[in-house]
């Protein structure tokens, strides 16, 4: 069997996530898998992130990675580009809810799935559209 770049694994990841394959996404992913948000906070485990990938897009079900910039060394992908979507409130994406940032990827690559995933984004944006959301409900 042929070893996939890691690029071309954390490609398939990404149409994962745009396309909300938890299935996919799932069998993307090493069953040691770490993820670390750009606030430091870590999901160890492939059937843990299974659960917060399924309630981030309850939360945000359009939700989209947009890269506009990849760089591969080895086992190891950076991907730039933005992040968004539309919080929901009571099932609704109204368009004053849309948010989107500029956001950074770090993927680690073993055995043709994705390992490690760590976000780098500003998460003003999405807090601020929560904020303003919480505070008129």
């Amino acid at each position: 069997m042929e070893v996939k770049r890691a690029l071309t694994v954390v490609r398939e990841f990404v149409a994962a996530i745009n396309e909300h394959d938890l299935d996919r996404l799932l069998g993307l992913m090493t069953e040691d898998h770490v993820f670390i948000d750009s606030g430091g906070a870590t999901v160890h485990g492939r059937e843990s992130m299974g659960r917060a990938w399924q309630g981030y897009f309850g939360m945000v079900p359009d939700y989209r990675i947009r890269v506009e910039e990849a760089i591969e060394s080895g086992d190891l992908v950076v991907l730039l580009g933005t992040a968004g979507g539309t919080y929901s409130v009571a099932g609704k994406l109204e368009a004053e809810n849309r948010w989107e940032t500029p956001a950074a990827w770090r993927a680690l690559v073993r055995d043709d799935r994705v390992a490690g995933w760590r976000v780098y984004a500003d998460n003003e944006p999405i807090r601020l559209v929560m904020g303003r959301v919480s505070d008129s409900g």
